[in-house]
C-alpha cells in the first residue's frame, strides 16, 4: 500500500468516527432544496468533512480539497482531495446501511487514489497504484471485477430512475430492458459492487466531481473501465457509466448514446 492510500484509509476511519455514531439518531437535518423539495444534509455530513479537511491540512498542507459541503481550497494543486463525507444522505436519514464515505485523490488532475467506505458495514473499497483491495473486519482481500461480456447477462444498477429526465429516462429504460436484472437504490455502494464482481454495470446522471472520483480509481483498479456516456472519461456534465467487463461499454453506449448527443 502507497502512503497516499495508507493515508486514504486514514481519512475513512477518520470519518467514521463522526458519522457512525450519528447514524441511527435523530441528528440534525436542514433541507437543502427549500420548499418544494428535499435534499438532506446532516450534522454527519459537515462533521464528517471538517474531520478529513482537518486532517489533510495537518499532514498535507500544500494539497488542495474540493468537497460537496465546504467547497474548493486550493482546486489547481497537483494533489487534490475531492470529498463526499456522507454519499447517500437520504439513505443516512432513513438508517439504511447503503450510503457510503467517499474520498478521492486527483495527481495532475487525473483520480488516481479512491475509498468508497462503508462504516456502519466495516468496508473499505480502496484502489490506487497498487491494486484494489476490501478492507474489511480486520482483514484484506484483493477485489476484481468479474466477467460479463453480455449485456443481456449483466446485472445492472442506478441510485433512483427519478435522476433522469425526457432523453435520458428513455436511455435508461432501453438499457433495463436489455440487461438481466437492475437493482436501485444503492448509490455509491453500487460502485463498489462493480469492483467486487457483484454488478456489472452503473448508469447515472448528474453527479458531481464528489460523486465519482472516488469511483474510478476503485473500479479500474479492480480491472473495470468508467467513462461518460460517450466512452470518453467522466467530463462535468455528470453522465457516468462504470463496467465491470470493457466489452459491456459498447453496448451500453448503443442504449446511452442518443441521449448524450
Amino acid at each position: 500500500m502507497t502512503e497516499l492510500e495508507a493515508f486514504t484509509v486514514e481519512l475513512a476511519h477518520i470519518a467514521a468516527a463522526v458519522t457512525l455514531p450519528l447514524f441511527r439518531t435523530d441528528c440534525d437535518t436542514d433541507n437543502k432544496a427549500g420548499p418544494g423539495g428535499f435534499d438532506p444534509v446532516t450534522q454527519a455530513d459537515r462533521d464528517a468533512e471538517a474531520a478529513i479537511r482537518r486532517r489533510i491540512a495537518e499532514r498535507y498542507p500544500h494539497h488542495g480539497v474540493v468537497g460537496e459541503e465546504y467547497g474548493e481550497d486550493r482546486p489547481e494543486a497537483e494533489h487534490v482531495w475531492v470529498l463526499d463525507p456522507v454519499d447517500g444522505t437520504r439513505a443516512f436519514v432513513a438508517g439504511l446501511p447503503l450510503w457510503t464515505t467517499l474520498i478521492g485523490l486527483r495527481v495532475d488532475g487525473r483520480p488516481t487514489v479512491g475509498a468508497i467506505a462503508q462504516p456502519y458495514l466495516d468496508e473499505i473499497f480502496l484502489g490506487g497504484p497498487s491494486g484494489a483491495r476490501l478492507i474489511a473486519r480486520g482483514g484484506e482481500t484483493a477485489l476484481a471485477c468479474r466477467p460479463c461480456p453480455r449485456l443481456d447477462d449483466a446485472v445492472i444498477a442506478t441510485t433512483d430512475p427519478d435522476i433522469f429526465d425526457g432523453a435520458e429516462r428513455d436511455a435508461w429504460t432501453r438499457l433495463r430492458k436489455a440487461a438481466r436484472l437492475a437493482r436501485l437504490g444503492c448509490d455509491a455502494y453500487a460502485y463498489a459492487m462493480v469492483a467486487a464482481g457483484r454488478i456489472d454495470l452503473v448508469a447515472e446522471t448528474a453527479l458531481k466531481p464528489w460523486d465519482w472520483t472516488a469511483l474510478v480509481p476503485v473500479i479500474e483498479a479492480a480491472g473495470g473501465r468508467v467513462t461518460d456516456w460517450r466512452g470518453q472519461p467522466p467530463s462535468g456534465d455528470g453522465r457516468i457509466l462504470a463496467v465491470g467487463d470493457t466489452a459491456l461499454i459498447d453496448q451500453a453506449l448503443a442504449s446511452l448514446g442518443r441521449a448524450a448527443l
